[in-house]
């Protein structure tokens, strides 16, 4: 098997691996990197159906941006746009996989480059010269092919009016839209329409999110299941549907997502156009849709602790989770208690202290309560112990004046450093919160009650030393590990 390199400053296969991928119409690699091919001037997945082009006449690009920036036009057979996110971003915490992971929910878009850099803690221009130097393309490039791919989407798929598009996929104007679909498709948005077959109800906005295969959705459902709060969260058992309101960068949204064998469906409300680019990105990331399931499983499976659980699991994904303040909340609140009393607990605070939806959508009624909203409750009035409202009320503070930023572009290290030094914060809730708001895959519950069931079922120590000593050797794929010893124990706490 062909595994793509990983090593920093390389993020593609070398030309033989690369061309290899491509004679074989390898899907796994999907998203990795990009085939260019000269005598057409069009580039394509390496999964392409089309005929396989000379050696010659290719030229392989990290990313649909290079290719775009390098004079090629997008494959109008394979989509290339469509594919999965390249998981090169996933294990890496350095400034480009941060940048990557923040373009792709739209933060160019909302706050400029300067904004950009200003999150990773970079000038302008140092920024621009890392991410050109690795990826061949600057921060507005892959802004701009970002776009191009939402913009096609919404074209093909909703009767929209082509200016609601032009907005909702984060262009400044309808010209700048209708420039970059002629030169990134060669084409023109009426043409791409005519194409199109699927409407949606008006309203809501319907997109299909790929994944690599295996895919094991189903198993992410089984997770958050038992953990939906009311009046935010709702699964639907019929159409095997998941739920949930979201606070956006500009507004509020109800989605509703439906795990597929190679795919999430996602139907998206928004109160504002803009924010599909973030409700998309943060859906693939509660799904982890962007993960490398082939390099992860067969890592893991070199374990021969957790050799049968791959194998009972391919695909296994780690939840993530699309608000960083919720999920530490939901972290604090947990400690010390079963799933279903965190449950009801986060229940009242959404009743108490969530903003009402203008318009609810079923049993989803409310948006979780923001930072700033529970840094100035109580301590006192909250139905917990005083040492846990207390810690709840110190992460709330920290959030709301900035001080902590929860998100997948975050540098985890010091993340883990800020959230550390808070009064009440420990090393689990620590891991927790890395492992699904960040998306760090080696982020490991050593102190977990499942993880330490899991181990001692298997004969081993389950301690939180030990179990560390264990899960070394699992390492940059710890949190997938975890993943697969919470499943084995059907609920952890």
């Amino acid at each position: 098997m062909v595994t793509p390199a990983c090593d920093g400053a390389r993020v593609i296969p070398d030309f033989d691996q690369c061309y290899r991928a491509v004679e074989s119409k390898d899907a796994r690699f999907d998203g990795w990197f990009f085939t260019a091919v000269k005598t057409t001037g069009i580039y394509c997945r390496p999964s392409c159906p089309a005929r396989t082009p000379y050696p010659k006449n290719v030229e392989f690009f990290p990313t649909a941006a290079t290719a775009q920036r390098a004079g090629y036009r997008a494959c109008k057979r394979c989509r290339p746009d469509a594919s999965p996110g390249s998981p090169e971003w996933d294990p890496r915490g350095d400034v480009v996989a941060r940048a990557m992971r923040l373009i792709a929910d739209g933060v160019v878009d909302r706050e400029g480059v300067s904004g950009l850099a200003r999150r990773v803690a970079y000038s302008e221009r140092q920024l621009h010269r890392l991410l050109v130097t690795e990826l061949g393309a600057g921060p507005l490039a892959l802004a701009r092919a970002q776009r191009a791919q939402t913009a096609r989407v919404l074209i093909e798929t909703t009767d929209l009016r082509f200016a609601d598009i032009a907005f909702a996929s984060g262009f400044a104007s309808i010209r700048q839209f209708n420039d970059t679909i002629r030169e990134v498709f060669a084409t023109t948005p009426s043409t791409m329409r005519t194409r199109g077959t699927a409407r949606t109800d008006a309203g809501q906005i319907t997109v299909r999110l790929a994944a690599r295969t295996p895919f094991a959705g189903d198993a992410v459902l089984a997770f958050l299941e038992p953990r939906a709060v009311a009046g935010i969260e709702a699964i639907d058992h019929g159409s095997g549907t998941y739920q949930r309101s979201l606070a956006l960068p500009h507004g509020h949204g109800v989605l509703a997502l439906t795990p597929g064998p190679d795919a999430v469906t996602g139907t998206f409300r928004l109160a504002d156009l803009r924010d599909l680019t973030a409700a998309v990105a943060r859906t693939r990331r509660l799904f982890d849709l962007d993960a490398d399931p082939v390099a992860v499983d067969a890592a893991l499976r070199r374990d021969p602790v957790l050799r049968p659980l791959v194998r009972r699991r391919p695909g296994l994904r780690v939840p993530g989770h699309p608000d960083g303040f919720e999920l530490i909340v939901r972290a604090v609140v947990g400690q010390q208690v079963s799933v279903a009393g965190a449950r009801t607990i986060l229940g009242r605070f959404v009743t108490k202290y969530g903003k009402p939806l203008d318009a609810p959508v079923g049993g989803i009624t409310h948006v979780f309560p923001d930072a700033a909203t529970m840094a100035t409750v109580d301590p006192a009035e909250l139905p917990m112990p005083r040492s846990r409202a207390a810690a709840l009320q110190g992460v709330a503070t920290a959030i709301a004046d900035g001080h902590i930023v929860i998100d997948p572009g975050a540098d985890r290290e010091a993340l883990r450093a800020d959230l550390l030094a808070l009064p009440g914060i420990g090393p689990w809730t620590v891991e927790y919160v890395l492992m699904r708001a960040v998306g760090d895959p080696d982020a490991f519950l050593a102190s977990d009650l499942g993880v330490r069931r899991a181990l001692e079922a298997r004969g081993l120590d389950g301690a939180p030393r030990a179990a560390t000593e264990i899960a070394a050797g699992w390492s940059p794929w710890r949190a997938y590990a975890n993943a697969h010893l919470w499943a084995s124990e059907g609920e952890n706490r």
